[in-house]
């Protein structure tokens, strides 16, 4: 059988790029939590002293941007004195807003009549699950996570001394067809102290880091481990490299295992089908696999501004399946309502705390993470026994 090696990474809460996706999100949280209507598309750019955020903010009560700025920037590790922050904030375009908002059909329901959102911007999302894992995601991303997520904790806890908020893994998984059958490479880079030195720094990584990591499915004697390959990384975060909301998109989805639409999830309300449609195509994917329709699925939904609902359905099972594709996007039509309303009413995503999806991936099975536990599996089950009769 023909092996290979999938390889993902993540990053820790302290990477440029991360950093500004939990200032977006943490800002975005702050306007929902006084005004569930917000609309919000808030980016930001750290770089050398500096932290700019920008976008469009429609808010019917004021926040402070500044304050949650140094908040989150205090709580990461950063010192708020290092930055002078600068914001650029403006409401969302009536253009755009028009477009939400009309009421392109009635919904009928038992009690009322509900105008029809529209979807906020054009495009294709993506979502994907697969049962090689618990968390129904790629080996390579629930590990490299993991790692990014215990190194954040010791740091925190300072289980190991000088270490500092910027950081990266990367996990590399040899498949043998469709299964994980061993951990190829791992690599780790972590910020530190100029005093640490680099070999016990090394020593420490590997008994508390990467062996809790890879308890259950473990590390062997040819997997090749780099820790700081590059040599010192005393200068790190946003002094060492610019950041921007939006740029880790795949350490935010699949990966790198499944395909992606371009669009980025953090600083976005969910009227922005990029997001909140996203996570019901990854909440249809899960209910497949969970079903047993599919060994691996994908699902991708487009979206034209302005209409509610889509303008295509596609379901991907890369040969997993007994069931014709063709019959899965008809179940899930019948099943899902793809609506941008119904989806933010279903997944209650007016009330979700966005700053935690903002690190380790947006399908990490946190209870904050409400697609992560939208069942339809019965429905669907009962769909598919009635299906041709």
């Amino acid at each position: 059988m023909r092996k290979k090696i999938i390889t993902s990474e993540s990053v820790c809460k302290g990477h440029p790029d991360k950093l500004c996706d939990l200032i977006s999100d943490t800002i975005l949280d702050s306007c929902l939590k006084k005004d569930k209507k917000s609309r919000v598309a808030c980016e930001t750019l750290a770089t050398d002293g500096h932290i700019i955020v920008a976008g469009e903010i429609t808010c019917s009560k004021k926040i402070n941007i500044d304050t949650i700025v140094k908040e989150v920037l205090l709580n990461v590790g950063y010192d708020p004195n290092d930055y002078k922050i600068l914001v650029f904030v403006h409401n969302q375009s009536s253009d755009i807003a028009g477009g939400v908002d009309i009421a392109l059909e009635v919904r009928e329901t038992e009690s009322k009549k509900q105008s029809e959102l529209g979807a906020g911007d054009q495009g294709t999302v993506f979502g994907y699950a697969t049962d090689e894992t618990k968390e129904l995601l790629p080996l390579s991303l629930v590990k490299a996570h993991a790692i990014c997520r215990q190194i954040d904790k010791c740091m925190k806890d300072y289980s190991i001394f000088g270490i500092g908020p910027d950081g990266k893994a990367q996990v590399s998984v040899e498949y043998e067809g469709d299964s994980p059958i061993r951990i190829s490479t791992i690599v780790i880079s972590v910020q530190h102290l100029k005093e640490i030195d680099l070999l016990e720094l090394k020593n420490e990584i590997i008994e508390k880091v990467i062996k809790p990591v890879f308890e259950d499915f473990p590390i062997d004697i040819n997997t090749n481990i780099l820790i700081n390959p590059s040599g010192k990384f005393v200068l790190g975060g946003p002094s060492a490299d610019t950041g921007l909301t939006g740029r880790k998109i795949i350490v935010d989805t699949y990966g790198g295992v499944a395909s992606h639409g371009g669009g980025a999830f953090s600083g976005k309300d969910p009227t922005k089908v990029d997001r909140s449609a996203a996570y019901m195509a990854r909440a249809i994917s899960k209910n497949i696999v969970n079903c047993g329709f599919a060994k691996k699925c994908q699902t991708s939904i487009s979206y034209a501004i302005g209409k509610a609902e889509p303008v295509a359905l596609e379901i991907k099972t890369f040969g997993t399946s007994g069931i014709l594709e063709s019959v899965l996007e008809d179940l899930i039509l019948k099943t899902f309502d793809l609506r941008p309303s119904a989806i933010i009413d279903d997944l209650n995503l007016r009330n979700v705390n966005y700053s935690k999806t903002a690190t380790y991936g947006h399908f990490n099975n946190i209870k904050n993470n409400t697609w992560e536990y939208f069942d339809k599996s019965k429905e669907l089950m009962e769909m598919f026994e009635k299906y041709g009769n």
